[in-house]
């Protein structure tokens, strides 16, 4: 490093990359481990908080001793790069660690990482996860300890097989050769995630609380689900089913339209991310609140790191998966269509609702997502040339009008506005007896009388 990348360094101050000491000491050690568990980074010594250059005092041996120092208190060992510059006749000491391949780098048995510019110890769960990121799996696919085949229900391993072959793949196999396949059994020890999957018994790892609330605290209804993750989605949406209302819609076919409060594919595909991506290292449970106008879904595990709100709404980021081998098996079941792109259809299923979006937080040691039966308020608009604007049921009328054989789903896309609020429009229109539909289906049109 050249005396002028060095001032430059000092101009713009600490960072997430930059670390200022005055001299070596134990924060030095605890540091070159934040920055060898996070992105690597740079430490000088001879710099104040302030940015002053007060300079350090080193004999022959100095540096040998601190990188000996780093090395012996650190594990996996340590082997930063160290330079002395001079600087305005002052002796500055530069400390360069890379991050490490192998994580997480420990100090006298604490871990730490690199947050801003700072140092914060890592929990347990940091730990794990930043151990099973460096050999690219995740929990769910180590040995489970705890757990053996015998625990494990092979009529619900068929039950998978049944759903994975009607999802257009042929699986022959037996229910052990599945699991061998699918890497839920190696020498005859289930998998983390097997266990989860195909438990042949209730389990408290996966437990999930459900209750109706008429109020903040009063609950009406409850209950406590403790089975496989893949039957748990099912009772959580039986569940949800008994506690929200659904109607009935008119539309001219033969059999009527069902609607409920919310659109059911966006609540189970919540359910199904709550599940897949729970953090099923940590003490708590997954929880789901149901109001009379709103339902909250809260689940423990937090954002992956770099993750925020608003990349997850925009859609552009890399689906980061935190349970790999329980992802794997629900998308070979069907249950998940495309990695990452939950968010953006439960967005898209809320406003073809016509309903407001869901509300997506990072609450405590977890994720919460809030969804509300709020419909969408048209915005009123003054007129400027027109005095009177149309009704919207004139403006179906008209589009009507230019294209008898226009599909409701075609005039909600003209007219800019959810497709269940156009298909309400029509049954109105069709009870008042200002259009009736001729034909079929396909084939068919509206006539207006």
């Amino acid at each position: 490093m050249t005396q002028e990348e060095l001032k430059k360094i000092i101009y713009h101050g600490e960072t997430e990359h930059i670390e200022f000491k005055r001299s070596f000491g134990r924060e030095i050690i605890e540091t070159s481990v934040a920055f060898a568990n996070t992105q690597g980074g740079i430490i000088l010594l001879g710099i104040t908080d302030s940015k002053k250059i007060s300079g350090i005092t080193t004999e022959k041996e100095t540096l040998q001793n601190w990188l000996n120092q780093i090395k012996l208190q650190t594990y996996p060992s340590l082997f930063p790069d160290i330079q002395e510059i001079s600087i305005d006749n002052k002796k500055v000491v530069i400390i360069t660690i890379a991050e490490h391949p192998i994580k997480p780098i420990s100090f006298k048995g604490r871990y730490y990482k690199r947050v801003s510019n700072s140092n914060h110890q890592m929990t347990i769960t940091e730990i794990a996860d930043t151990h099973l990121k460096t050999f690219n799996t995740s929990w769910d696919y180590y040995p489970d300890k705890e757990h053996n085949l015998a625990q494990i229900s092979l009529e619900k391993v068929n039950r998978f097989i049944e759903l994975v072959n009607k999802n257009n793949l042929q699986i022959t196999d037996d229910p052990f050769t599945v699991l061998r396949k699918y890497e839920l059994l190696k020498n005859e020890t289930i998998s983390n995630g097997c266990f989860l999957l195909f438990t042949a018994n209730e389990t408290l790892i996966s437990d999930i609380e459900i209750g109706r609330f008429s109020d903040k605290t009063t609950i009406k209804d409850a209950i406590t689900i403790r089975t496989d993750i893949l039957q748990e989605v099912l009772l959580v949406m039986d569940f949800i089913k008994k506690h929200i209302n659904k109607a009935y819609i008119i539309t001219g076919e033969p059999q009527r339209e069902e609607r409920w409060d919310y659109p059911l594919e966006a609540l189970r595909e919540i359910v199904i991310n709550m599940i897949v991506h729970r953090d099923y290292l940590h003490s708590s449970g997954s929880i789901i609140k149901i109001f009379d106008t709103y339902i909250e879904f809260f689940n423990p595990g937090k954002l992956s790191e770099n993750l925020s709100i608003k990349k997850l709404l925009s859609g552009n980021y890399i689906s980061n998966i935190r349970n790999k081998q329980i992802a794997s098996v629900f998308k070979e079941a069907g249950l998940i269509e495309k990695y990452g792109s939950g968010i953006q259809r439960i967005l898209k299923a809320f406003n073809d609702y016509n309903l407001i979006p869901p509300k997506f937080e990072v609450k405590q040691h977890g994720f919460m997502v809030t969804v509300f039966k709020t419909p969408h308020k048209t915005p009123h608009k003054t007129p400027h040339k027109t005095p009177h604007k149309k009704s919207l049921s004139d403006r179906i009328l008209d589009l009507i009008k230019d294209n008898p054989a226009a599909t409701q789903q075609e005039i909600s896309e003209a007219l800019g506005i959810g497709f269940y609020t156009v298909r309400e429009y029509f049954s109105k229109l069709k009870s008042s007896g200002k259009i009736e539909r001729t034909g079929g289906r396909k084939g068919g049109y509206w006539l207006i009388k």
